[in-house]
């Protein structure tokens, strides 16, 4: 990716990360000038979201901690390393998901 694309796309980019309502904000942000850089982390921050609502019923279902608090931290870690190469202007996968997110969300963003 080109220094102009990942500037271009930035804002969106880390808007996608801030809840899922910023995730959806940066697919509009990124509607008429699209940007790759923005585009690859809209999806991965959409898919780490939409992954969260979907296994956080599951989980919190548990009454251990034990089986809980791993998830949490789990999607607290890949929400992190998302993050941060967003704020870097790097675009990193996240571990085990990611290339499932860019390939799932493709028409999305």
């Amino acid at each position: 990716m080109q220094n102009n694309d990942i500037n271009q796309g930035k804002s969106a980019a880390i808007t996608a990360y801030i809840t899922i309502v910023g995730s959806v904000i940066a697919i509009f942000m990124n509607g008429e000038n699209k940007s790759k850089f923005a585009s690859f982390h809209t999806r991965q921050a959409l898919g780490i979201h939409l992954t969260s609502f979907i296994i956080a019923p599951l989980i919190t279902g548990f009454d251990s901690l034990l089986i809980s608090i791993p998830f949490w931290v789990f999607f607290l870690t890949l929400w992190i390393y998302g993050f941060s190469g967003a704020l870097q202007g790097k675009p990193n996968l996240v571990p085990l998901l990611g290339k499932y997110f860019q390939k799932w969300f493709k028409q999305l963003a």
